[in-house]
């Protein structure tokens, strides 16, 4: 009894870690220089060039950071200094061309290029600012968000 106990608590219990533990990789960390970290599931990480980047994740860069992401539909973001970006939703099928992309830029600059799943449905890629929500259908833009503290 206590043996199907212990087995079936196992069981519960990596059925709750699996999904972070595979959780689809949404891209990769091209670039990074000066201070960058990844947070994910509650760490702060280093982001390091060749480093995967997932739905959920919050890019953040220091003073002196910059980092450059591609995304596996071939979507580039560039965050600069002082820049906060979290990935609220990345989903992308390779076969259909089909996807979406919600990012929150909270604070800093950000520059995108736009990737195959804006090719097929032009509404799929949305970057959300504290002023604005931004639908991507053309294929490059620019954006800044003013830390709140410094507007004051």
């Amino acid at each position: 009894m206590f043996s199907t106990f212990l087995r079936t608590a196992l069981i519960a219990g990596f059925s709750l870690t699996l999904p972070l533990a595979f959780a689809a990789d949404a891209g990769r960390v091209k670039t990074s220089k000066g201070a960058v970290t990844i947070e994910r599931a509650g760490q702060r990480l280093p982001a390091a060039v060749g480093m995967t980047v997932q739905e959920k994740d919050v890019v953040s860069t220091g003073a002196d950071g910059s980092v450059g992401i591609s995304f596996t539909d071939n979507s580039m973001l560039s965050a600069g200094p002082n820049s906060v970006l979290i990935l609220d939703k990345y989903a992308f099928d390779a076969v259909s061309g089909k996807g979406a992309m919600e990012a929150n830029l909270a604070r800093g600059t950000l520059a995108a290029v736009s990737g195959k799943m804006v090719k097929s449905a032009p509404e799929s890629m949305k970057i959300r600012t504290p002023a604005a929500i931004m639908g991507v259908r053309g294929t490059e833009f620019v954006v800044k968000v003013e830390d709140p503290a410094a507007v004051r």
